[in-house]
């Protein structure tokens, strides 16, 4: 089941992301977040107008998704970037899809024009993804991470509404 997400699944989101900072390139960040964090983040998200949605199967949430400002400055509104997480035990099982097609639909409703992904250049399972549900590479920026003693590239995915 999709849902929006409520302050009581903040804990279950704080696992997801964590696990990914500290095991993957997912997020370009070296260290987990606090619950506090976490709350900032999604109050900030909720008070912004961007929705956060979350996938739960057997009252646990296993999985969620995003989208904010791709740019802070006002010619960008119409541009969103997103982000969908789902626990390393469920991955495989189609909730990433589930969740993207959410968050696109939302998007639109939102008054998006663009969405846009940026996946480590590496993750060719993240860009395949991407490229199936209707994504386009739009760039590549060389070496602007360094995360496990490595210089990263990102891939920029683009979607039109």
């Amino acid at each position: 089941m999709i849902r929006p997400a409520l302050t009581s699944d903040l804990p279950q989101l704080l696992e997801i992301l964590n696990a990914a900072i500290l095991n993957s390139t997912a997020l370009y960040e070296y260290d987990t977040w606090s619950l506090e964090k976490m709350s900032v983040w999604y109050e900030s998200r909720i008070s912004e107008g961007f929705p956060v949605i979350v996938f739960e199967e057997e009252n646990k949430v296993v999985g969620y998704a995003t989208f904010g400002a791709f740019r802070k400055r006002v010619a960008y509104r119409f541009t969103v970037e997103h982000s969908v997480y789902v626990h390393e035990k469920f991955r495989a099982r189609g909730m990433g899809k589930e969740l993207l097609t959410e968050l696109i639909s939302l998007a639109i409703s939102h008054g998006a024009r663009s969405m846009i992904g940026v996946v480590d250049a590496t993750n060719a399972r993240s860009i395949a993804f991407h490229k199936k549900h209707g994504f386009q590479e739009a760039g590549l920026l060389r070496e602007v991470g360094h995360k496990f003693d490595m210089w990263l590239d990102i891939a920029l995915l683009q979607r039109m509404l």
